[in-house]
């Protein structure tokens, strides 16, 4: 039987890199799929299509998940669409890195804007359905640098870490009523933004990495379902890495 069959998913973040790959992975373990993003239309309808292709349902909601009122409205307009809410993936993000002392207002408040308050927003939504079916799985997707900062991005690591705190709270509020809460924290993911660095860039992070190799997207999705499947039960309120020992 296939870890994720009939369940009813919610992913935020768009339709690449990581989002992508952990909406794949949950069609194929038997996952239907609503999934958010911003602005291109055609990706969403391919993605559609493509995970409908593994006998799921699946359908894309063209909505920023930083905007209070749009993501009430989704979470509404989904659980009446499927019918029930088991597993929410929030990978909604941006980047805007600079050193402190460049960094604008601006950058850092979009950044905490986007990545922050699409979780606030969603898991605050989302508990009005989980508080009344006594069960659920919220998967916060963080960073290493949510736990190691790092230089040239101060705004991305403190919203990666405020999410951490957040998810702790949120496992300590609800854990009582069979709803569970925990982050993954990727670190150094092979996705169309890591193909632009030069080869002299990608030789630093590997030789930072034990496994000597970058993570996948599989790598990522393959822990999101097993946190979002009924084999992880008895875990909440956890930050786990996927990053080859970078951070251990």
């Amino acid at each position: 039987m296939r870890q994720l069959e009939e369940k009813n998913t919610l992913i935020t973040g768009g339709t690449r890199g990581i989002d992508r790959g952990i909406a794949l992975e949950f069609a194929r373990q038997g996952a239907n799929v609503a999934f958010t993003y911003v602005s291109s239309v055609e990706k969403a309808i391919s993605l559609e299509e493509e995970l409908t292709s593994h006998g799921v349902k699946a359908k894309g909601y063209q909505v920023n998940a930083s905007d209070y009122d749009a993501t009430q409205t989704l979470v509404k307009e989904m659980h009446a669409e499927f019918g029930s809410l088991d597993v929410i993936v929030n990978n909604a993000g941006i980047t805007k890195d600079n050193l402190i002392l460049r960094m604008d207002e601006k950058a850092f408040d979009q950044v905490m804007k986007v990545n922050m308050y699409s979780i606030f927003n969603m898991t605050k939504a989302a508990l009005r359905i989980l508080l009344k079916q006594r069960s659920g799985s919220i998967i916060n997707v963080s960073s290493i640098v949510g736990v190691t900062g790092n230089a040239g991005q101060a705004n991305y690591a403190a919203s990666k870490a405020a999410m951490i705190g957040f998810s702790k709270s949120v496992a300590k509020e609800v854990g009582s009523r069979g709803i569970r809460s925990n982050v993954v924290a990727p670190g150094f993911i092979q996705t169309e933004m890591t193909q632009e660095l030069s080869e002299a860039e990608l030789d630093v992070w590997l030789n930072a990495i034990p496994l000597k190799r970058p993570g996948t997207v599989e790598d990522v999705a393959s822990l999101c379902t097993f946190l979002g499947s009924d084999q992880s039960t008895y875990i909440t309120g956890q930050v786990i890495h996927v990053n080859g020992g970078m951070y251990m």
